[in-house]
This record gives structure tokens, sequence and C-alpha cells, in this order.
């Protein structure tokens, strides 16, 4: 039979292992979708790959815009892939267990400025074809981008005290 301290052990190296396997899953996941926002961003302005897109799709709402579209969503997965490389440095932060620093303030910071351009290109898109999604899409970035900022000022304390913290010790 096992004592009440083993079986904490037990219990605490499972939540352990669950805890990394989340953090390689979410690592590998990010990688993927930056490389990925990335290729598909390049193809983006590649002639014909959008117009084959929307008859695949039956879009022909665009028809007669297609610059314009080209233009928008090139400049949203570029503000995309943006935001996924500033999620990718900071995650290499929490493999390092050492999350509480400038740089991921700066971060942040950035992310929540990203997400702010995105809402307004949304919100300028809407000229060329209003969606109810659209709408939506722009409230999500401008919550987005508010709580990346707050979250910037919440990490700046935190690497305030963690710096008093060391010195004190």
């Amino acid at each position: 039979m096992q004592t009440t301290a083993q079986l904490r052990m037990l219990s605490k190296n499972g939540e352990t292992m669950k805890k990394e396997t989340v953090i390689w899953i979410t690592k590998y996941l990010l990688d993927l979708m930056y490389f990925s926002g990335i290729i598909v961003t390049l193809l983006l302005p590649v002639p014909g790959v959008v117009q084959h897109f929307m008859e695949f799709f039956g879009f022909h709402d665009f028809e007669g815009r297609y610059a314009e579209i080209i233009v928008i969503y090139f400049v949203l997965g570029i503000m995309a892939v943006l935001i996924l490389g500033e999620l990718r440095k900071m995650f290499r932060t929490v493999l390092k267990d050492d999350c509480f620093v400038k740089d991921n303030v700066v971060s942040l910071q950035r992310m929540g400025t990203y997400s702010f351009v995105i809402a307004l290109i949304c919100l300028l898109r809407t000229a060329l074809y209003m969606t109810a999604a659209m709408l939506v899409l722009v409230l999500v970035f401008i919550i987005a981008g508010l709580f990346s900022k707050v979250l910037a000022f919440v990490f700046d304390r935190a690497v305030e005290y963690k710096l008093e913290n060391d010195l004190t010790i």
C-alpha cells in the first residue's frame, strides 16, 4: 500500500507530464501555424491562387476587387505571422522556465499593436464587403489588443518584482 506522500508524488509527476505534453503540443502547433502562415501569405500574390480559391468555394462577391483583396489579406497575413512570431518568442521563455523578462513585455505590447492594426484593416475591409463575421473579427481583435496591452503592464510589474526579489536574496 502506498503512503499519502507517495500518492502525491505520483500525482505531481503525472501533472508534470501532462503539463510538459501540453507545452510541447502548443510549441509545435505555434510552429506549424507560423510557418503555414508564412507560406499562405507568400502565395497570396501569386497570380491565380486567390482566383482558384474563390472559384473553388464559390465566392463571387469579390469579382472586380481582386487587387484590393490581395492587398488586404496580404497585410492581414503579415500581421498574423508577426503575432505568431511574438508568441513563439514568448514561448521560448516558457521552455527556459524564465517567463518574467522584459522581452515578453515588449512582445505583448507588439501583439497588442498588431491586433489593433488587424482590427482597423478588417474595419476598412467592410467598405468593400460587409459581413457580420468581419464585424465579429473587428471586435475580437480589439479585445485581443486590449488584453495584450493590459497583460504587458502586468508582466512589466512582475518583471520589476522579480528583479527586486533577485536583488534581495
